[in-house]
């Protein structure tokens, strides 16, 4: 065979290679979401720093009403949107958040209900976004949220739009069986078992065990189905006698403190621990999570670093391998 038709040959099989590698890559994303937080407040954040080639979804935190009422866009809203479209990403408004805004208080009751799911309804429609992402926690789980959820899907759903929720296992009985039929999907919390709010209990915050204890809770006994759970991964940590605050990134964690990627504690000279998620962690949740459920959620993009040490690229390499072990 002459040389010409061996390189011919060669070529081909190597670009029927490439092409394969790049199908499964997209049908395993296709099948397992990877759903990212990103907070917007006061100071715009550097939206290079996001990877939207490796999430699937994107929530913006948070849409939330002021003391009229009216529902206020944070600034970079618009922006962000655009550039998460142009990677194919689905993005969704998330409504709450853990710090509670008093304004719900009123707004959900049955007066005035209505008018507030028309204006989060109008604003997934007028900006163009994938759904709307229900985060309402603590004191605001009460009677009317079922009403909201319920209002909320019924409004959205002959628009094609998804429904979600950010949900915590320790509250979950407040939860009904009924609110949890209406959502697509559901981000469970499991993170925040201690931190700066119990400063007696110092300690991990979010492990491993945790994590099979909060998926046996929503699948076995809520019989919430696989593919409508997303873990909850921390990409931060929090400081317990420490010089350094009350939490800290895991971006600044492994800089603060280099070799400490590979950990899930860092106890500084000073005196004090962080407790934190580090990448063997990651990926051992990350595993879980392609056995137990549909996907991972990640509090929050902006915390990752964009070096060697992401979380975001551990993830994503742990899905591509496909092997929930």
């Amino acid at each position: 065979m002459k040389l010409s038709s061996l390189i011919t040959r060669f070529n081909h099989a190597k670009y029927c290679a490439i092409i394969f590698f790049l199908l499964l890559s997209f049908i395993v994303q296709g099948q397992f979401r990877v759903i990212g937080y990103v907070p917007l407040g006061r100071q715009m954040p550097d939206f290079s720093k996001i990877s939207f080639s490796k999430i699937t979804h994107l929530n913006i935190a948070f849409v939330n009403p002021d003391s009229s009422g009216k529902m206020v866009l944070p600034d970079g809203f618009d922006s962000l949107v655009k550039t998460a479209h142009i990677y194919k990403v689905k993005v969704l408004a998330s409504i709450g958040g853990g710090s509670p805004n008093l304004h719900y208080g009123s707004l959900l009751d049955d007066n005035n209900r209505a008018a507030l799911i028309q204006q989060i309804v109008q604003i997934s429609v007028d900006h163009n976004l994938e759904g709307i992402d229900v985060d309402i926690e603590n004191d605001f789980i009460n009677e009317n949220y079922e009403k909201l959820v319920t209002d909320l899907s019924n409004k959205l759903k002959p628009l094609g739009k998804l429904l979600t929720a950010a949900l915590a296992t320790w509250n979950a009985e407040k939860i009904s069986d009924a609110a949890l039929k209406k959502f697509d999907f559901i981000n469970i919390m499991s993170y925040d078992q201690t931190g700066p709010w119990t400063p007696g209990k110092p300690g991990p915050h979010s492990t491993f065990p945790k994590a099979e204890e909060d998926l046996n809770y929503w699948r076995s006994t809520r019989k919430v189905s696989k593919n409508k759970i997303n873990l909850g991964l921390p990409f931060y940590g929090y400081c317990f006698g420490t010089q350094y605050g009350e939490s800290m990134s895991y971006s600044d964690i492994i800089h603060t403190f280099p070799g400490s990627e590979n950990q899930d504690i860092v106890n500084p000279p000073t005196g004090g621990a962080i407790y934190y998620n580090g990448i063997s962690t990651i990926k051992n949740k990350t595993a879980l999570a392609l056995k137990e459920t549909g996907g991972v959620m990640i509090w929050q993009l902006l915390q990752d670093d964009p070096g060697d040490s992401s979380l975001l690229e551990v993830i994503q390499k742990k899905i591509k391998s496909g092997a929930p072990h």
